[in-house]
């Protein structure tokens, strides 16, 4: 079977994991470990471990029994005591955290409990810090901040360097197929593409690089982007043509729903064929639009099918 590696962190890679889990490939997760809000921010604190909540996410989207774990892990409790708000998900990554030493060691751990399919994987055991340069000159310094600013970001960086496991580099290098996305692009993206460790593997392996854009953009970090602004700020990180190939959504978001997203300065990322191609990048276009109750999502069926239908191609 191929070795698939994704690269990215919240709902988004959730998605995306839960179609790919569905085909004959070997999975790895890299996932950002930079989240300091809410339940997660709390354990940071308290426990002084790195963040747990988007690893949580994406345990439950691997699960065989997914929905019945899903409910588990996302489970907050509503109670008037310390417990309140906090979801049972990141507890036990905290306490196998504090049994192992280490994220990798615990996420191994819980994969075998809850039967997960493939292997989820912190891009880094440090206590990462989230640092952006908007453009007007502010620094804002965690992820959590970064995201409730809403402010148009410069750049972004780690207050502290960060390691990246061996394990990370191991995968990067074994892989047939390097996916980055689905999910936020300053915060779930590219936080994980900082460390020079990663950057130098990721450019070294031989396995193409597929991009899977969000539909719609977010305040702050991608507004007014197209396509390609999205892969050119990707390869701006990392290293010059560095994406191979985009997968992007053809099909248009209603306009009632366009209403709703816009009173949230939120609109869709527009698909700029000609601009994409110049590039050099390969265009995989699609109908990968899913709206429930007004909210624009990937397919994660047809995500994931564009994706296996891509690497049965044989393009080695």
């Amino acid at each position: 079977m191929k070795n698939v590696v994704v690269i990215g962190g919240g709902t988004g890679l959730s998605t995306l994991l839960k179609g790919l889990k569905l085909f004959p490939i070997n999975i790895t997760a890299i996932v950002t470990v930079a989240d300091d809000g809410a339940s997660t921010g709390r354990l940071r604190e308290e426990f002084d471990i790195p963040a747990v909540g988007d690893l949580r996410n994406i345990l439950a989207s691997l699960s065989d029994n997914e929905s019945l774990i899903e409910k588990l892990l996302q489970y907050r409790f509503n109670t008037y005591s310390d417990l309140d708000k906090h979801a049972v998900g990141n507890l036990l990554l905290t306490a196998m955290y504090n049994i192992t030493g280490s994220l990798t060691s615990s996420m191994d751990a819980l994969a075998k409990i809850f039967n997960i399919k493939g292997r989820v994987l912190p891009v880094s055991e440090d206590k990462a810090i989230l640092v952006a340069h908007t453009t007007d000159g502010e620094i804002i310094e965690g992820e959590s901040k970064i995201t409730k600013a809403g402010k148009s970001i410069d750049y972004i960086e780690y207050k502290e360097p960060v390691k990246v496991t061996n394990d990370v580099l191991d995968a990067i290098n074994n892989a047939d197929l390097i996916i980055v996305g689905i999910g936020s692009l300053y915060t779930s993206i590219i936080p994980n593409l900082l460390p020079n460790e990663i950057k130098d593997a990721l450019m070294a392996s031989t396995a193409k690089k597929m991009y899977i854009c969000n539909i719609m953009s977010e305040h702050g970090e991608t507004d007014g982007f197209k396509v390609s602004d999205c892969i050119k700020q990707i390869n701006k990180y990392v290293g010059k043509d560095f994406i191979d190939i985009v997968l992007a959504n053809s099909k248009m978001v209603p306009l009632e729903v366009l209403k709703i997203y816009s009173m949230e300065q939120s609109s869709q990322i527009m698909l700029d064929s000609d601009e994409v191609k110049n590039m050099g990048v390969e265009l995989i276009k699609s109908n990968l639009l899913y709206v429930n109750n007004n909210q624009v999502r990937h397919d994660y069926i047809k995500t994931a099918m564009e994706v296996f239908r891509y690497l049965m191609k044989g393009y080695k």
